[in-house]
């Protein structure tokens, strides 16, 4: 039988679309080339010392200055809150007469990361809470910031940035979010979370993702390094390290030692698929079995090499009959050859998405399926 011969690519959309499946079959590969190789990590990049964490905070405040873009009467609250500082400031009014459109209430929310000491300055976000239009060119009045101890713990207060473009007409134009505001070093903190690690007999050590070949991994190098069984494995996710008689009174030093010890951590067979975008990100070690599988126009079996003396069971994709895509992989083989296969003949990423998803189905995708 004669091979068929396809009609060239001759127009636009034909090449743009071949153009678009190349980059999307390079970027694959590229992917999975650089995941066959495991390298070694530093823990500080891989976990996190317990207690040593970011803290949040929040606060309600008032946002004054605007040009007529603020709260209005939907908004009863802004009114009252107006009223209750000024009172607080000593200027009796009228609550009815706060109905000002040049004042908006807002949401504070600032991150209080760990060690920061009183004086030391915050980024602050603002967001509105009622039905102001816009924010820009306002400026925040002293807003207390709490964490949910309900202790505060910082102070914000200053000229709030939009990032709009002032010389920008119309919605078509106008790219930012008018209602969300920043102010750069707006806040000051004002009381520091306790945290001390003098005189501590231990510490532990969490990962971020729990598994139990890399916590061990990470035992035995501590161990290594500190020369003596110090580690103790609590779960997946834990180690607790006893301090050495050494570094008594220099725990800061043992945990600047231990940040930087080097470990290759066990990699999950994992397929992430995103069906929003057709994004598709594995792994190198995930392996198929045996199964056949038909998706439109396109034909998938994964089955046995042929006898000996038969043609070739390498890799392969040939024509089954008009308009019919035929590949044929072994078992065992991994999903990084299954995506090479499929891209040679043209199967784009969202089609790649069903395909998996038929796959870990019928029980012969070897690797932990997730969808996002």
């Amino acid at each position: 039988m004669q091979p068929t011969t396809a009609a060239p690519m001759n127009t636009p959309a034909k090449a743009i679309r071949r153009t678009t499946l190349l980059f999307v079959g390079a970027l694959l590969l590229g992917i999975l080339w650089n995941a066959g190789f495991a390298h070694a990590v530093r823990l500080k990049d891989l976990a996190s010392v317990k207690g040593v964490r970011n803290n949040q905070l929040v606060g309600y405040g008032i946002v004054v200055g605007l040009n007529g873009t603020g709260d209005g009467n939907k908004a009863a609250f802004t009114g009252q809150s107006l009223t209750n500082m000024l009172n607080n400031l000593g200027v009796k009014v009228d609550p009815e007469a706060t109905n000002v459109k040049n004042i908006a209430s807002v949401m504070v929310t600032a991150t209080l990361p760990p060690f920061f000491k009183v004086g030391q300055s915050l980024d602050v976000t603002l967001s509105s809470v009622g039905d102001a239009t816009s924010l820009q060119g306002g400026t925040l009045l002293v807003t207390p910031l709490k964490g949910l101890d309900n202790n505060v713990y910082a102070m914000a207060q200053g000229p709030i940035s939009t990032g709009a473009d002032p010389a920008a007409r119309g919605a078509a134009r106008q790219g930012n979010h008018l209602t969300v505001a920043r102010i750069i070093n707006g806040a000051s903190v004002e009381r520091e979370v306790p945290m001390s690690f003098a005189n501590k007999e231990s510490i532990t050590i969490s990962l971020s993702s729990p598994d139990f070949t890399t916590i061990s991994l990470m035992k035995t190098a501590i161990d290594t390094y500190l020369g003596g069984a110090y580690a103790t494995a609590r779960d997946g996710a834990s180690v607790d390290v006893a301090v050495p008689e050494k570094y008594r009174a220099q725990e800061i030093a043992l945990l600047a030692a231990l940040e930087n010890i080097e470990i290759t951590p066990e990699r999950r067979a994992r397929v992430v698929l995103n069906e929003r975008t057709g994004t598709v990100v594995m792994g190198d070690n995930v392996t198929i079995n045996q199964f056949a599988l038909s998706h439109g126009n396109l034909s998938l079996q994964v089955k046995p090499p042929p006898a000996p003396g038969s043609s070739s069971s390498a890799p392969q994709a040939d024509t089954a009959a008009v308009g019919q895509k035929l590949v044929t992989l072994q078992p065992g083989v991994t999903l990084g050859e299954v995506v090479r296969a499929l891209n040679s003949v043209g199967v784009a990423p969202r089609e790649l998405i069903a395909i998996f998803q038929a796959i870990k189905a019928a029980g012969a995708l070897q690797a932990e399926l997730e969808i996002i």
